[in-house]
């Protein structure tokens, strides 16, 4: 809800795209993609810089520009950031990345779909061709949490593609954020005589998934989306025993695999390319998460990358007020 009426308003553009790169996804998702797109008030869009936001796990990119009870959502939020002067203006787009397991990863997948190509060939040149934004320099990722592991994967793996990119409480260190999940699923799935498909057939059919049933979604997810197996139902096999719950040492070499501070290590000096690397988290994060956006800082440090690392004294829920901290250092740096 608006807290200000007087502040000028920006528009929201909703599009849609039927996606090549999306035809065939095991799980049967959708092709056709909403994305919504925001410019701000008095501005044409012409030669703006473009950010693109990734939302977290079980959000699509629309969920930001709904109506939301006593506070700002995100074009909100940008029309009082841009008008009191403290962020240049910008273009926004919010595509939906929503799949039937929850969330996205960002990243192209057996299982979940060729997300990573969906947006770099397809989403992205869409919106820039609309509106004549955004192009080489002049684009920007964030996102939080799952969408904050796309914005820090995305800059690792993409640098020539995006110029600057914010990652709030994003999904880093996994033998602490995943890892440590697999023994609630597996407890899950034995009421499902351990079988994922049934457990996945039953929580589509409830009318009322739990809090924890989203949990263990989120965690056949990373495994759909980190370690896929396409010749599997629903393309998932777990990283650990089902009986012992021991890691198997392939499979979990998989996951590791795709962990920022594994990435960084190959990809991080392509950082220095960007405009603008932010990253932040709660220093007491639920998930874990501080722990490995500290050791990503210090990664960050000893390969000599310019960024700005910062905790905050609150949790992984309800942080999109950090974006008042973000937007405005992507659309400074993109802007120059």
């Amino acid at each position: 809800m608006k807290r200000d009426t007087s502040i000028p308003e920006g528009t929201v553009h909703r599009l849609t795209l039927e996606s090549s790169a999306l035809k065939g996804n095991l799980l049967r998702d959708p092709t056709n993609r909403i994305i919504d797109v925001y410019v701000p008030a008095s501005r044409k869009p012409d030669g703006l810089p473009l950010l693109v936001d990734l939302v977290g796990f079980t959000a699509g990119g629309p969920a930001h520009t709904n109506w939301k009870n006593f506070n700002e959502n995100v074009p909100e939020r940008l029309d009082r950031l841009i008008a009191s002067g403290v962020m240049p203006p910008c273009v926004v787009a919010f595509p939906d990345c929503f799949t039937k397991l929850g969330g996205n990863q960002y990243i192209n997948s057996g299982t979940m779909g060729r997300w990573a190509d969906f947006l770099l060939q397809e989403a992205i040149p869409f919106v820039e061709d609309k509106f004549h934004c955004g192009g080489a320099g002049k684009r920007g990722v964030f996102g939080k949490s799952s969408g904050g592991y796309g914005a820090m994967v995305h800059s690792l793996l993409y640098p020539d593609f995006w110029s600057a990119s914010a990652s709030h409480s994003g999904d880093v260190a996994f033998e602490l954020v995943y890892a440590t999940e697999f023994p609630r699923l597996l407890r899950a799935l034995a009421k499902q005589g351990g079988s994922i498909p049934k457990w996945l057939d039953a929580f589509w059919a409830s009318p009322k998934p739990k809090d924890s049933d989203m949990h263990d979604l989120m965690t056949l997810a990373m495994c759909a989306t980190y370690d896929p197996d396409p010749s599997a139902p629903y393309g998932i096999r777990l990283p650990v025993d089902p009986e012992t719950c021991e890691i198997i040492p392939e499979r979990w070499k998989n996951f590791v695999a795709w962990d920022p501070l594994t990435l960084v290590e190959t990809h991080g000096a392509g950082l220095k390319k960007l405009k603008a690397v932010y990253v932040d988290c709660g220093d007491i994060d639920q998930y874990n998460l501080v722990y490995g956006a500290r050791r990503y800082h210090r990664a960050l440090e000893r390969l000599g990358v310019p960024h700005i690392y910062e905790e905050f004294p609150d949790d992984h829920s309800s942080v999109d007020y950090r974006m008042d901290r973000s937007l405005p250092i992507l659309a400074r740096a993109l802007s120059n």
